[in-house]
C-alpha cells in the first residue's frame, strides 16, 4: 500500500500530472498491477513525467535510447524465460529485414517489429529486461547468434540479474541504435 502511495503522490507532483491533468485522465494508480506501478515509478524517478497520461497508459518520447516507451495498466503473463507480467513496452528506430521477421518471433514474443515506421520493441516488466531483449534481436539480425543461442543466453542472463548480478546485455545496448527516421512506407500497387 506504501508503494501506491508514493506513486500516486509522485505522479501528482510531477509537472504536468498535477491537479487538472491527473484529475482529466482519471488517473488511479492503486488498482493497475504491481509491476505496472513498479515500472510507472522508474519510469518517472529515471526519465521525468510522462508526455501523455490516460487512464490505461503512461506514454513517454525520446528518453535516453528508446523513441518510445508505455507503461500499460493490463500485465500480460510472459512466460519466457521465467513467469513475469509484461508491462513495459519500449521502441527504438531499427530497419529490420523482411526475412528476420520469423526469427525474431520464434525468438521471444514479446519482441514486436513495426515494418512501416520502422522500429522494434520489446516488451517486459524492466528495461534492463528490455536492453536485452533487443539486444539479442540485434545479434540474430546480425548473424551472430541463432534464436536458440539468444534464447539460451537470454535465460542465462535474466537469471544473472536475478542473482544481483549487472550483466552489459541488460544496461544499455551493446550497438548504436539509429537517430534517423527510417520508415518503410512500402509501395502503393493500386494507381490513383
Amino acid at each position: 500500500m506504501k508503494r501506491t502511495t508514493k506513486l500516486v503522490t509522485m505522479a501528482a507532483i510531477c509537472t504536468g500530472l498535477a491537479g487538472p491533468a491527473l484529475a482529466e485522465a482519471h488517473m488511479d494508480l492503486s488498482s493497475w498491477p504491481e509491476a505496472s506501478q513498479e515500472a510507472a515509478q522508474y519510469m518517472m524517478e529515471t526519465y521525468g513525467e510522462p508526455a501523455h497520461v490516460t487512464d490505461h497508459e503512461l506514454v513517454w518520447y525520446d528518453t535516453g535510447p528508446w523513441k518510445k516507451t508505455v507503461i500499460y495498466d493490463e500485465a500480460t503473463t510472459h512466460n519466457f524465460p521465467v513467469e513475469h507480467p509484461d508491462v513495459m513496452q519500449q521502441w527504438i528506430e531499427m530497419d529490420v529485414p523482411d526475412d528476420m521477421f520469423d526469427d525474431l518471433a520464434r525468438y521471444d514474443g514479446s519482441v514486436v517489429v513495426n515494418k512501416t515506421e520502422a522500429m522494434i520493441s520489446a516488451r517486459c516488466d524492466k528495461e534492463g529486461a528490455n536492453f536485452l531483449a533487443i539486444n539479442l534481436a540485434h545479434d540474430i539480425i546480425q548473424g551472430n547468434k541463432t534464436v536458440e543461442e539468444a534464447r539460451q543466453y537470454y535465460g542465462e542472463t535474466i537469471q544473472q540479474v536475478m542473482n544481483g548480478e549487472t550483466p552489459e546485455y541488460s544496461q544499455g545496448f551493446i550497438f548504436e541504435p539509429t537517430s534517423e527516421n527510417l520508415s518503410n512506407p512500402d509501395e502503393s500497387i493500386i494507381e490513383k
